[in-house]
């Protein structure tokens, strides 16, 4: 993504389109409850029934056993779905004359160029046998994924806000934006300034930034200041819609930037629970653009798959979804696991999981880079999937 995301740049070729046959538009992505639970609401819930009953969290070997059925359910697959979409028909993406010209370059340098670079970078860490500056690599990771929450957050508010034709003016996007960042820089400050170098992540020590005080201060004063900006922002758009709003996409949004982002370290199992969250806000915004993209002929699948799952937009979609959870089970836990067990290296220097940590880095640093260009300004797929809500239901 970029600083204008997919929906808000979306937007406008989406209200003067004319409509494609066979199209409602309900102004959900799939229903007003599932929409509240997966986009935010249902984090709201859990988080706050987890701070009222279980302040402390729960035990550690409970808590390792709840996040590992929560990555392989959710968390993974995820990740592993914005892999599926982005290299699907890469070549035609990439190298074909159907996209603009500065977007097949998008996609030439997120699918071919940064995860050489990426490579290239672990592999030398590795070799030089310098664990911190694999190290400063999750600090990078950090750095993007809050980065990423922000944005995904401003997404689904403004995807909620158009769904419903409740948009925002351009000076209303541009706080809601800045406040947006403004809450990542404190979590990300905040988290360098506060956590001593010795943490530890995945087996390797966690090596923060010396963050001046004083700068910290200060994000928190862009961040508040920015924070009473959005609040006047949505008490305009009530008084000027008296009373209707974008309820979803607004819970989306403070729910990202607050309980998600900032505030998320002040109980160790919300902590753990809200990667979760976020992949369910993602997954809910992948799932209605494959239903919508599925109800397109399939290509041919084996006979096995066929008479198991007959051809459908509801059997692409758990194909899609099956696809996800093995790929996902094989990038985060077979494959690096695997290689640790079999690939000789010095474990004085890195410990027992070099691979886990490596492939932990690279994915979620490539997630960003995929998500930046498939849901931008231009992007063909996303102007059809997501606002062309065919009613797949039926099919």
């Amino acid at each position: 993504m970029t600083d204008t995301t997919q929906a808000d740049v979306i937007a406008p070729s989406f209200v003067s389109a004319p409509k494609p046959a066979r199209v409602r538009r309900p102004g959900y992505l799939f229903g007003p409850v599932f929409d509240f639970l997966t986009l935010g609401g249902g984090s709201v819930l859990v988080c706050g029934l987890i701070a009222l009953l279980l302040p402390k969290g729960i035990p550690t070997a409970q808590q390792a056993v709840l996040i590992t059925v929560l990555m392989a359910a959710i968390n993974q697959p995820h990740f592993a779905h914005s892999y599926q979409m982005f290299y699907r028909n890469f070549r035609a993406k990439a190298f074909g004359a159907s996209y603009p010209r500065s977007l097949r370059l998008r996609y030439i340098l997120a699918g071919i160029v940064v995860p050489a670079a990426l490579i290239a970078f672990l592999a030398a860490a590795a070799l030089s046998r310098s664990p911190q500056v694999l190290a400063y690599g999750a600090n990078l990771m950090f750095f993007l994924v809050g980065w990423h929450y922000v944005k995904q957050g401003y997404g689904i508010l403004i995807v909620d806000s158009v769904q419903k034709r409740l948009m925002f003016s351009d000076r209303a996007k541009s706080i809601l934006r800045l406040n947006g960042y403004a809450c990542w820089m404190v979590a990300w400050l905040g988290m360098n300034h506060e956590l001593s170098t010795g943490a530890w992540y995945i087996g390797f020590t966690y090596f923060s930034l010396p963050i001046p005080t004083p700068v910290y201060v200060a994000s928190i004063v862009v961040a508040s200041l920015s924070t009473l900006a959005v609040l006047g922002v949505l008490a305009q758009r009530w008084r000027e819609t008296r009373g209707a709003l974008p309820w979803n996409g607004i819970i989306a949004y403070l729910t990202t930037l607050y309980l998600w982002v900032i505030f998320v370290r002040l109980n160790p199992l919300v902590l753990a629970v809200v990667p979760t969250f976020h992949s369910l806000q993602y997954l809910a915004v992948v799932w209605r653009y494959q239903l919508n993209a599925g109800s397109q002929p399939r290509a041919a699948a084996p006979s096995i798959v066929t008479r198991v799952l007959p051809a459908g937009v509801w059997s692409n979609l758990a194909i899609f979804i099956g696809i996800g959870v093995f790929l996902g089970y094989l990038g985060f836990m077979g494959v690096p696991r695997f290689i640790d067990s079999i690939f000789p290296y010095d474990k004085r220097v890195f410990g027992p999981s070099l691979f886990l940590f490596l492939f932990y880095i690279f994915i979620n640093i490539h997630h960003y880079f995929l998500d930046n260009v498939m849901w931008r300004r231009g992007n063909p797929d996303v102007q059809q999937y997501i606002f062309a809500t065919r009613n797949t239901a039926a099919r």
